[in-house]
């Protein structure tokens, strides 16, 4: 169960790494320490519960279908994941890229929540990467180590985003470095790639 725990945890946490607009608006509330908790916590719980519509959603709907085509759902799975990974090697060779962090007047908590949840529902990429991926990949586990995947997919949810709005202090000048985002964009290639190696053996094609 440890392995379908960590799976989950380090799936969940290199799909949310990169860093993109709800990211990039969690770290700004970190630094002008403006309703961190609060900002925190709903896009951890929003990833949770996506995740958890994607892991039971797709095992009641595909439920019938998953033992017979468990190794179409893997090696799918796999081709996206090595492609995600190859995307974010191409990017450690050439970023440049860097953070600016804009300040700006102070918003209420409700305009805050509002934008975090407009960031988070409205990129078609959350439910790519949390429904349809997350859900797709927890096909290859039962039983309690499918709870075991969903755990660890969830937990990573709410360390990512507590550690980036508490963190984002001593982040914040690391992202203005474009050799930071490398070894990021490297690090998440990587830990796709492990995970696509491991599909793709899962669905017979290795």
């Amino acid at each position: 169960m440890i392995s379908a725990f960590l799976t989950g945890f380090f799936l969940g946490f290199s799909l949310i790494l990169a860093i993109g607009a709800q990211n990039t608006f969690v770290l700004r509330q970190g630094i002008l320490k403006e309703h961190v908790f609060y900002v925190a916590l709903f896009c951890a719980l929003s990833d949770t519960l996506l995740i958890i519509i994607g892991i039971i959603g797709i095992s009641f709907f595909l439920n019938n279908y998953i033992a017979q085509f468990s190794n179409i759902l893997f090696g799918f799975s796999a081709l996206w994941l090595s492609g995600y990974g190859i995307l974010r090697l191409k990017d450690a060779f050439k970023s440049d890229e860097m953070i600016e962090i804009e300040s700006s007047v102070s918003k209420s908590l409700l305009q805050t929540i509002l934008i975090a949840a407009i960031l988070t529902f409205a990129n078609p990429h959350v439910y790519l990467d949390t429904v349809i991926l997350i859900g797709t990949i927890s096909q290859q586990f039962y039983g309690y180590y499918k709870i075991a995947f969903a755990l660890g997919s969830c937990l990573a949810s709410f360390v990512f985003f507590f550690g980036l709005s508490y963190g984002a202090k001593l982040l914040a000048p690391l992202l203005q470095r474009p050799l930071s985002w490398r070894i990021l964009d490297s690090l998440i290639a990587l830990i796709m790639f492990m995970i696509a190696f491991k599909l793709a053996s899962a669905g017979n094609f290795i």
